[in-house]
C-alpha cells in the first residue's frame, strides 16, 4: 500500500501524460500490487459469498486512465485505484462491493448507485413487500458499526406507486442504494487492512443479497 499511495499521491500532483508516461514503470508495479491485494480480497469473500469466487482481479478493476470526452475536468489520470466486486464482473448489473484506494479518501462498502429506473422500482417492491427484511438489514449491529446508514442519496417526497403513510416510506425515497466504511492512511498501510476490509464487505453482503432478489424477476 505504501508503493501504491506514494504513486497515487504523485500521480495527482502530476496529472499529466509526460509525466505519467515517464513513471510508467511505478505505474505497472502499483497496478501489479493492487491486483494482488484485490485477489486477495475476492479469496476472502468467496468464503461468504460464493456468486464472486470464480472472479479474477482483471474481473473487477478499473482503467486508470479517464474519459475526458463530455467532462470540464480534463485530467487524463484517476487518481485512485478501483475495484467492484460482483457475481458477473465489474460490467453487470448486480450490487457490488467497492473498494476505493486513494490518499486521504479510501473506502469499503458497496451496494447499488443509481441503478435504472426499472430495477430502482423492482428494489423499492422489494422494500415495500418485506420491510422487516429490509429493516433487520440496515438495523444489523455488523451493518450499524461499519456503516452507520445507508448513505443519504434520495428524493424528497415519497416516489409515485407508492401510498405516502407506506411502511418504510422514508427508505423508498432512496435513489441509491449504498453504504461505506473510511478508512484513514494509516489504517491502509497496516497488516490489518485486507481482515477489515473483508469484515466490511461481510457485513454488508446480506444487503447486497437483498437488492439483488428483484435480479431473479426482471
Amino acid at each position: 500500500m505504501e508503493n501504491i499511495f506514494n504513486f497515487l499521491s504523485d500521480l495527482k500532483a502530476n496529472n499529466n501524460r509526460e509525466w505519467f508516461n515517464a513513471n510508467k514503470e511505478r505505474y505497472e508495479q502499483a497496478k501489479t500490487l493492487h491486483a494482488e491485494f484485490v485477489d486477495k480480497v475476492i479469496h476472502g469473500v468467496a468464503a461468504f459469498d460464493s456468486d464472486i469466487q470464480l472472479l479474477r482481479p482483471s474481473d473487477c478493476t478499473f482503467r486508470i486512465y479517464r474519459d475526458v470526452r463530455f467532462a470540464k475536468n480534463k485530467d487524463p489520470y484517476k487518481i485512485n485505484m478501483g475495484a467492484v466486486i460482483r457475481r458477473g464482473g465489474r460490467k453487470s448489473d448486480y450490487a457490488a462491493y467497492y473498494l476505493h484506494l486513494e490518499p486521504g479518501s479510501t473506502f469499503a462498502g458497496g451496494g447499488r448507485w443509481m441503478p435504472s429506473p426499472q430495477m430502482l422500482k423492482a428494489i423499492r417492491y422489494e422494500i415495500y413487500n418485506f420491510p422487516q427484511d429490509f429493516e433487520a438489514i440496515i438495523s444489523h449491529p455488523d451493518f450499524v458499526k461499519h456503516f452507520g446508514a445507508l448513505e443519504n442519496d434520495r428524493l424528497k417526497r415519497p416516489p409515485k406507486d407508492f401510498p405516502v403513510d407506506a411502511p418504510m416510506i422514508e427508505h423508498l425515497k432512496y435513489k441509491s442504494f449504498t453504504a461505506g466504511q473510511s478508512f484513514a492512511d494509516e489504517q491502509v498501510k497496516s497488516d490489518t487492512f485486507l481482515v477489515e476490509v473483508i469484515a466490511a464487505f461481510e457485513a454488508i453482503q446480506p444487503l447486497l443479497r437483498f437488492l439483488n432478489r428483484p435480479m431473479d424477476i426482471l
